[in-house]
């Protein structure tokens, strides 16, 4: 075996479980220990202060300088007193990742060192700009740019080695006002489903709730392999995905590792990882092994969608830094690994009232629901409307490698009802009885010692986009490594808009035919509309590519084609009319996604030309020249080297295609680096020129890989990473 492979292995080897400070702390006790939440806030700010910043933080309310003074005055104290000298405003660019830029409280005055933080700091942060991508929105010397405190997602403490630095969650504009981040138009979206939800409640004659808002729980998929064989690998390091690896003799074809034993290393990890996020506030429930070898899951309780947006964030930070502790690098890529399972990040979502209802709950009796099917209406018609508008939420080169494939949703949007509700919905539109009630509610498992067990109102499509779950829908196209905020900004002013398009119907018909009729008859119609989109069956098979087709469904296959979708003429109309985008906004983010997917592709294409030349090239070679050496020492001998000579000839014919095509991508490469025109075309030349060339470098390296002497190969192999921890 090559000796850096053969060191990195004998290393994990020795390795045992990494312990790590538990104290004696409860999980209750120790839950949000380092965020400045309800309960400080209770303890440490005035009652009248308290009861201001709560209404602020649940419904949106309007924060005084006053009651920001105070606010700072009590966050920062608290701070101190858990040994914190600096301050940061924690946002969220358009780069997929956050950004923070750390102030002191120190303040100098008469030659003392004062320790101080006023409101205005708190409410408000001027961070350079500059290099943050904009898509247009301003030019790069147009440096400025402001934090502004978000109150509805509260501070935090992240703790390191020599200390905690207190973290503020703002959301990032520039001078013009513009949003440069992915929270604000978060927040502008909340804002907008709570209107139209309330206009609809009130319609149906809810008078208790005065507020609606979005609940969120982020499924995070990933992958673990281990930093010795991590830093092997110039493909990981430099674009999070391995470029190039010939298929392992075993994979996840014996279905062993899918909620398997948990290997000990990998244990006292999620262990700890789990004890910083509940530090954190961040209330993950869930572990287990997911279904590809040295993949894993971590899922939370449900919460406000501006706050698990922000804990998703900081869930894949805890991820990536507690990983490094245990000799661990966490891959978040899409597809690290060919071959086996990518990984998701199943985005469930639902609305609820301030009175503790959650308005997707189809309750005993979903067909004699009125509420609750007017709120369904308004979310089928919403994905069928603006499917184009949602599968560019999920458009990026990572989930690429996944969409489409028999591990991932299709890249038609369509939407899983299961049996019990498309019953619902066909009997609402043909006016029949419901069928549905010959479902049992319970299922016996032919043992007497085995209970009965409650049965679900509908069971799981794995093939799904937009499934149905009982009493949420799980958007499980949604890639591993992406910011959930943009997703969820898109799903909830989609759904805003068809309720106020609902609203505008049922009031439009209310006066002749009385309310109950208005909607019943407005629901119908709309079901009869965009029930096209429902589709309980297999989303891989190639039948249901052709019937979506036949129904009219889009079917956007790379990013590429689906990114333009944002700035198409009915999407900015329904941007600009919920105050959630400007058509400047969303062309702005238009370009920022071709610009990141030209990177990551140009990125990987750089970094597979340098590991085929530098790695893969020398390797075969220098076999190859071993090989000959010692068929030509045979032949002088007399032995018979016909077989020899023939795996020669083809080891020095893969040799010959593998430098044509590195010749070849380095070429296509140039071609797609100087191609002019608009974002889109220079995109679309990376994805028909760089990637496609990329893709027969890898298959001739995968093939040489499988007949390089094992002591040349120079990148651990996948045998080794995907098994060996």
């Amino acid at each position: 075996m090559n000796a850096e492979r053969a060191a990195a292995i004998r290393a994990i080897a020795n390795k045992e479980p990494v312990a790590f400070e538990r104290g004696t702390a409860q999980v209750p006790e120790l839950f949000a220990a380092n965020v400045f939440g309800p309960q400080q806030m209770r303890s440490r700010l005035p009652e009248a202060a308290y009861k201001a910043l709560h209404l602020c933080m649940t419904q949106g309310q309007e924060l005084g300088p006053g009651l920001a003074d105070q606010v700072a005055n009590a966050m920062k104290e608290w701070a101190i007193e858990r040994g914190a000298t600096h301050f940061t405003h924690w946002f969220q660019p358009m780069t997929g990742s956050t950004a923070e830029k750390h102030d002191s409280f120190a303040t100098l005055e008469d030659g003392r060192m004062l320790m101080e933080f006023s409101g205005k700091a708190l409410i408000k942060g001027e961070p350079d700009a500059s290099s943050f991508p904009s898509g247009g929105l301003r030019a790069t010397f147009e440096a400025r740019g402001y934090t502004a405190w978000d109150p509805t997602s509260p501070a935090f403490l992240r703790e390191t080695t020599n200390g905690p630095t207190l973290c503020i969650p703002t959301a990032f504009c520039s001078w013009t006002g513009e949003a440069l981040d992915e929270k604000t138009p978060l927040l502008r979206s909340l804002e907008a489903i709570h209107r139209e939800a309330m206009k609809m409640l009130r319609l149906l004659g809810e008078q208790k709730a005065t507020h609606v808002y979005p609940t969120l729980g982020c499924e995070q998929e990933y992958f673990l392999v281990d930093r010795d064989f991590y830093l092997r690998r110039p493909d990981l390091v430099a674009t999070g995905r391995t470029l190039f690896g010939a298929k392992p003799p075993k994979g996840q074809e014996l279905e062993d590792h899918y909620f398997g034993s948990i290997q000990p290393r990998v244990l006292a990890y999620m262990q700890e990882v789990e004890h910083e996020l509940w530090r954190l506030g961040v209330p993950v429930k869930t572990r287990h092994n997911e279904v590809a070898p040295s993949q894993y899951e971590l899922a939370p309780i449900f919460e406000r969608t501006t706050v698990a947006a922000d804990h998703n964030m900081l869930c894949m930070e805890v991820l990536k830094q507690v990983a490094q502790k245990h000799g661990f690098h966490c891959l978040l890529h899409e597809k690290p690994f060919a071959g086996i399972n990518g990984s998701g990040k199943h985005n469930n979502w639902s609305i609820a009232t301030d009175t503790g209802e959650n308005l997707l709950d189809p309750g005993h009796t979903p067909q004699a629901n009125m509420r609750f099917v007017v709120f369904l209406t308004a979310v089928i018609r919403a994905v069928d409307v603006h499917a184009d508008l949602l599968r560019c939420t999920i458009a990026h080169a990572g989930n690429d490698h996944r969409l489409g494939a028999n591990e991932a949703p299709p890249a038609i949007l369509s939407i899983y009802l299961g049996e019990q509700l498309t019953d619902v919905v066909d009997n609402i539109v043909s006016g029949t009885a419901a069928k549905s009630e010959k479902r049992k509610d319970t299922m016996r498992l032919g043992v007497t010692a085995l209970p009965p067990l409650p049965r679900d109102a509908t069971d799981r499509n794995r093939t799904s986009p937009f499934a149905f779950t009982g009493n949420k829908f799980e958007f499980r196209a949604v890639g591993s490594s992406q910011a959930t905020a943009k997703p969820n900004v898109v799903l909830n002013t989609i759904v805003a808009d068809s309720l106020a398009f609902l609203v505008d119907q049922i009031e439009a018909q209310k006066g002749q035919k009385g309310l109950d009729a208005a909607i019943n008859e407005v629901v119908i119609e709309t079901l009869r509309k965009h029930r096209r989109v429902l589709f309980n069956g297999n989303g891989y098979s190639a039948e249901w590519h052709a019937e979506a087709a036949q129904r009219g469904l889009p079917n956007f296959r790379s990013s590429v084609d689906a990114i333009g979708n944002l700035c198409a003429p009915k999407n900015i109309a329904m941007f600009e009319k919920f105050g959630v985008l400007t058509a400047k906004e969303a062309e702005s983010r238009m370009n920022i996604q071709f610009e990141a997917y030209c990177k990551a592709i140009s990125i990987e294409g750089l970094s597979c030309l340098s590991i085929a030349r530098t790695m893969v090239l020398p390797a075969a070679q220098a076999h190859q020249g071993a090989v000959a050496q010692s068929i030509a020492a045979a032949k002088a001998c007399g032995v018979e080297v016909s077989g020899q000579q023939k795996r020669l000839l083809a080891m020095s014919s893969l040799i010959e295609q593998l430098v044509a095509r590195i010749d070849d991508l380095s070429a296509q490469f140039e071609q797609a680096e100087s191609h002019p025109g608009t974002p889109a075309e220079h995109a679309r030349a990376y994805r028909d020129k760089v990637a496609t060339s990329m893709v027969k470098v890898r298959e001739t390296s995968d093939h040489l890989e499988t007949m390089v002497d094992d002591s040349l190969w120079p990148l651990p192999k996948y045998r080794e990473m995907l098994f060996l921890q």
